[in-house]
């Protein structure tokens, strides 16, 4: 299950209605900010200077990332 929050003065808040018990534990992950420049840093001004970029060039299988992603999205189950 994934559930969009907003971090608010130390609490994760759900944008939505959530059907858990109160109290349950969960794992949240969060994903890196790339939108968010550090301290005295600077945006991004192309995709090639965020962390994700060429995530795939090691992955043989991966020859065009267009290509990869509309199969997965053709067939989710391999």
């Amino acid at each position: 299950m994934t559930i969009p929050a907003k971090y608010v003065n130390g609490i994760f808040r759900p944008l939505e209605e959530v059907q858990i018990k109160e109290g349950t534990v969960v794992e949240v992950h969060v994903p890196v900010e790339v939108h968010v420049p550090q301290e005295g840093g600077r945006k991004p001004r192309s995709v090639r200077e965020l962390g994700i970029f060429g995530m795939w060039a090691d992955r043989d299988e991966i020859t065009d990332g267009v290509s990869y992603v509309n199969s997965i999205r053709d067939n989710p189950r391999g």
